[in-house]
């Protein structure tokens, strides 16, 4: 289990979660799950299905309670009346198909201790925003999937919550309104805004996550920065572009650099060689540069899809 501690003593949170233990039955949902969410970030929160995501989600909103542990909300306790501080996107999404788009947003609006007049002026914002006024007065059921979920993200901000909880938000968005809804989540967390992203999409975590918490099997068992999780996976494995003979490559390479895996196009081979701790590129680099004719050198970082697979295989074969 990999957690990266955070060392900026001013550091605030929106959310401490400490020992957070829930069973069903004799199924175990969370074990003894920690986490801290810095405020006015984006959090990754990630795991396979069943792992106990939407279970920590459903406590955040306090639609359940945990058998035992303590959240806190912002330094106090989570209380009942931080739920008009939350907005949730669930992934099953829930409007009301018989009524009118504009009627129920208000009533949603309202739900979370809006007034009527504060309402309509920033749902007229939001419609405007997305270039939906049209939609006012149809009824829900009028809309397709991709139209459904724009009012529904309109819904879950207009109370302007201090904490967003969004399970796959992009889910049924074409690529042009998923960098809508995205560009939206940055200029919400600029503004302040703690944003919990809950999705299977790594390209995501990688674009927009200054955090990640993985949940595997009930448990966390990888956190810390997007920066530091993917720096702690790096393996000193270089991508190095060169013309010349792959004999004399290896050759040059010696005992101190292995060579991972290379293939030949157009007279260029792409080359992964593994450094040892003790070497850096430059030592590569001086050993093969008189040999071969080196066109480029780039560090392999891991992708978080990539780490996503390791930990969660990892941790299952050691459980098993």
């Amino acid at each position: 289990m990999l957690h990266f501690v955070i060392t900026k003593y001013s550091m605030k949170y929106a959310i401490q979660a400490e020992g957070i233990n829930k069973t069903y039955g004799k199924y175990q949902a969370l074990t003894n799950v920690s986490m801290d969410i810095p405020e006015g970030k984006i959090f990754g929160l990630l795991g396979p299905n069943g792992a106990g995501k939407t279970t920590f989600i459903r406590i955040l909103n306090q639609i359940i309670e945990p058998d035992n542990g303590l959240i806190k909300f912002y330094g106090d306790l989570l209380q009942r009346s931080n739920v008009e501080d939350i907005g949730y996107l669930p992934e099953e999404r829930g409007l009301y198909k018989k009524m009118k788009v504009g009627e129920q947003c208000v009533y949603l609006a309202q739900m979370k201790g809006m007034k009527e007049k504060d309402a309509l002026s920033e749902l007229k914002m939001w419609f405007e925003k997305f270039e939906i006024q049209e939609w006012w007065d149809k009824k829900v059921e009028d809309l397709s999937k991709g139209m459904a979920q724009k009012i529904q993200f309109i819904t879950t901000v207009v109370h302007k919550p201090k904490l967003l909880i969004l399970d796959e938000p992009f889910s049924g968005f074409d690529p042009i309104n998923a960098e809508l809804i995205q560009n939206e989540m940055l200029r919400l967390r600029d503004e302040g805004t703690t944003i919990v992203l809950s999705t299977h999409d790594m390209g995501s975590v990688e674009s927009l996550c200054d955090n990640i918490a993985l949940i595997n099997r009930s448990q966390v068992i990888l956190s810390g920065s997007v920066a530091d999780v993917r720096n702690s996976f790096r393996t000193k494995t270089y991508v190095l572009k060169f013309h010349g003979t792959l004999l004399e490559f290896t050759i040059a390479l010696g005992a101190r650099f292995e060579l991972m895996h290379n293939e030949l196009k157009d007279e260029v081979h792409t080359a992964s060689v593994r450094i040892k701790p003790e070497f850096k590129l430059n030592d590569l680099l001086k050993q093969i540069i008189p040999v071969v004719d080196v066109l480029s050198a780039e560090e392999k970082v891991p992708s978080m899809h990539d780490i996503f697979v390791q930990s969660v295989l990892s941790f299952n074969e050691a459980q098993s």
